[in-house]
């Protein structure tokens, strides 16, 4: 697996860099320390895009047999952290040979070894550029696919987000009852209260938070004077948030002239004595609502905040007792999403007992994920059944 190529590879970075202070102290030459510094400050800058790599790694090699665009980035990324394995071994190796021999043939050793610094850092550059170019390809066409069973509607139809939506069906949600019914009833009490709460929803990627509050949202926004539904991603600019909350909320605004103080004025005009409901989907800051979001909106009303993110310190924005954590599937709701997906077009939707154990193996690898079993459903959905 390529994630465990590059925790391996992590691993290896952090030992180069636990030498960093000592190397340095043990330089001779003024070429030589500057030759490392460069060294260092690339093993530094790999260390880091890696630690990133490596989260998205966990989510999304999941998916690598179901999507080649992933599969691709997942390769790239595998083939670029053998080119800096290379490099970290032979430093690792260069520097460990400085340490034998006399003072003399040290000293000679090392003089060569400069040059062997200027060219590692320079390789390390090379491979760093073609890292952080992986990651621009990656956000343009890998992260929008991971939306797929993301939910479905109008209200993210009109999003600018462009993110793909594998559309879910009524008949394919499964194990949401229990909480389908706790969103419901936090959304729905106490509508005839000028009151003010906030519901979280909140798990790792790919649990279903986007499908449970899609589902909830389109059967209980009738009861209010007005709905929107926004995602907020991390690139996120906040007049751009605001500019798509008037227009979810179907307020009419010069989006090219007015400025955020008027942008502000018009959306809490238009809330005012209404009563509202607002969705926040993929929030990955508290900030965002906190001191950006939050404030613009009027308390003299009937209000409902959702917000989706995968971070506890987020979810722990609620009104008291108003989270709700998802964990993965079980086995059992996993084998009927799968089923469902899989022999769609059977009658009775079930796995032949001569597939059962492949069904298995599939399932394990999904570990409960929704998304992941969504994906290799429909997948094999469009398979001969051997």
């Amino acid at each position: 697996m390529a994630e465990a190529v590059v925790g391996a590879l992590i691993g290896k970075l952090g030992a180069a860099l636990a030498k960093e202070a000592a190397t340095y102290a043990a330089s001779l030459l003024f070429n030589e320390a500057s030759a490392l510094k460069d060294l260092f400050h690339e093993i530094r800058k790999a260390e880091k895009e890696l630690k990133s790599m490596k989260a998205y790694l966990r989510d999304s090699e999941k998916l690598k047999d179901s999507d080649e665009i992933t599969s691709i980035f997942i390769e790239d990324i595998r083939g670029l952290s053998f080119q800096i394995e290379d490099v970290i071994d032979e430093f690792m190796y260069k520097l460990e040979d400085d340490r034998h021999g006399r003072f003399a043939a040290k000293l000679m050793k090392r003089i060569r070894h400069v040059n062997i610094w200027h060219r590692l850092a320079l390789q390390l550059r090379d491979i760093n550029a073609e890292l952080e170019d992986t990651t621009k390809r990656m956000n343009r066409y890998v992260t929008p696919l991971l939306g797929i069973y993301a939910g479905s509607g109008d209200h993210r139809a009109s999003s600018a987000t462009n993110r793909i939506v594998c559309f879910a069906r009524e008949e394919d949600l499964v194990g949401i009852e229990d909480n389908v019914a706790k969103l419901r009833r936090w959304l729905l009490g106490d509508l005839e209260e000028r009151s003010n709460r906030i519901i979280t929803v909140w798990g790792m990627g790919g649990v279903g938070k986007t499908t449970l509050v899609d589902h909830v949202y389109k059967n209980v926004k009738v009861n209010f004077d007005a709905s929107a539904w926004i995602t907020v991603s991390k690139s996120h600019q906040v007049e751009d948030l605001l500019k798509k909350i008037a227009r979810e909320f179907s307020i009419s605004i010069d989006s090219s002239n007015m400025d955020m103080r008027r942008l502000i004025e018009v959306i809490r005009k238009h809330l005012e004595d209404k009563r509202y409901i607002l969705v926040l989907d993929d929030i990955w800051e508290q900030d965002v609502w906190v001191n950006n979001i939050m404030p613009i909106f009027p308390t003299n009303c009937t209000s409902r905040f959702v917000l989706t993110t995968r971070l506890s310190e987020v979810a722990s924005l609620a009104t008291r007792n108003c989270a709700v954590k998802l964990e993965p599937l079980g086995q059992y709701h996993s084998y009927i999403l799968f089923c469902k997906l899989a022999f769609w077009s059977s009658d009775e939707k079930r796995c032949p007992a001569e597939l059962r154990d492949l069904a298995a193996d599939f399932l394990k690898k999904c570990e409960g994920l929704p998304i992941a079993i969504a994906c290799i459903g429909r997948l094999l959905s469009c398979k001969p059944p051997t």
